[in-house]
């Protein structure tokens, strides 16, 4: 099977790293593991073997002579878009202990897949994921640097980011242009935010989307009539994940207030 630059394949070749993947995922015998993107198998023959049940999404059908040899009662193939998926639904009637994402993510829509399973709430205990290098370094960024942007707030209210290793272009086939990263994200001990999600998301977003303008100037149509906070003062980059719930936690309080009124 030859890699189809139309679906932004580059399968994983190389077993040294692939064991290191591996290694980094703890899944036990009574877990559950989402694999986007199984390609050639390179990582769900291996999966398997941890005893947990696998369930893969997989877009390009012509890999199913493969992926098919593999597929017994603990691994199941499904064959569609992960971004049209409905997780929740698909794994519903499966006993588990712990839900897991695995995968080595195509460069071209790794965002739009963070960004699916965020909006469509699925609560992952721990994802090990192969990326872009450049993406690696935005989620796992830190407030003040240029990198820290939208992802690096929504995925690190809900996680621990950590950066585990750099993959070079020559384990790949064929290989990228870019380097790629492993990151792990551990679900952190945050239950809910204390302000909508919407609300957050919202404030986030926007303000990012202006990031040299101070929050008063960006957020000016989110925030309450005659609201004032001393982060509005700051650019987005200079809040960290509490300083951004804080600020949202005050503006929903103003609006009940302003509603109450």
């Amino acid at each position: 099977m030859k890699a189809k630059k139309s679906l932004g394949q580059n399968f994983l070749i190389d077993n040294n790293v692939i064991n290191k993947i591996i290694d980094e995922v703890s899944a036990c015998e009574d877990d559950l593991i989402i694999e986007i993107g199984p390609g050639r198998g390179a990582l769900t023959s291996k999966l398997k073997n941890k005893g947990c049940s696998v369930i893969a999404y997989e877009l390009d059908r012509d890999l199913s002579n493969i992926l098919s040899k593999l597929e017994d009662d603990k691994l199941h193939v499904i064959y569609g878009d992960f971004l049209k998926s409905n997780v929740k639904e698909d794994i519903k009637n499966i006993k588990y202990n712990n839900l897991y994402l695995v995968g080595n993510l195509p460069y071209y829509i790794t965002t739009p897949i963070i960004e699916h399973i965020i909006d469509e709430n699925i609560e992952f205990s721990k994802f090990t994921i192969m990326i872009q290098k450049e993406v690696a370094e935005r989620i796992a960024a830190s407030p003040g640097s240029k990198t820290y942007g939208i992802l690096s707030v929504f995925l690190q209210a809900f996680y621990h980011i950590e950066y585990l290793f750099t993959v070079g272009e020559k384990v790949f086939d064929p290989p990228p242009k870019v380097k790629s990263a492993v990151i792990r994200l551990t679900r952190n001990e945050r239950v809910e935010l204390g302000c909508e999600e919407k609300l957050f998301f919202n404030v986030v977003k926007t303000g990012f989307n202006q990031r040299r303008k101070t929050l008063r100037n960006s957020i000016r149509g989110i925030i309450p009539p005659g609201f004032d906070s001393p982060y509005l003062n700051l650019r987005p980059e200079q809040l960290g994940i509490t300083d951004f719930l804080q600020l949202c936690q005050d503006i929903e309080k103003n609006r009940n207030i302003g509603d109450k009124a």
